[in-house]
């Protein structure tokens, strides 16, 4: 399962903003479930599957995940080594976010 268990509606007084891009999103999703399907990606992150496949093209060209195909279908590989793209946050790795996301949590 990824981190969401369904799209999460924005609820009145809740600000609509994430702290996560929609690549973080994704790039969580498929470190979580590597076989996960596109469209159940677009339905735990809350976008279209047409986005999905493009943020998951760009991700691929950068680096970040390696697509291996089983079959008919893509299985994801993340590489967790790769820097963060910001000048900001450069000087640390996707393993340093991505990591404590894919801890199990205790009321799991």
């Amino acid at each position: 399962m990824c981190f969401m268990s369904s799209i999460l509606e924005p609820s009145e007084g809740l600000p609509s903003w994430t702290f996560f891009s929609n690549h973080a999103h994704v790039l969580v999703c498929v470190a979580k479930q590597p076989n996960m399907r596109l469209g159940d990606i677009a339905r735990r992150v809350g976008i279209r599957e047409r986005t999905v496949h493009r943020i998951i093209q760009d991700l691929s060209e950068s680096g970040y995940i390696t697509i291996i195909k089983d079959g008919r279908n893509n299985v994801y590989e993340v590489n967790l080594n790769r820097p963060l793209r910001h000048p900001l946050e450069a000087d640390h790795d996707i393993r340093a976010v991505i990591s404590p996301l894919l801890k199990k949590s205790k009321s799991s």
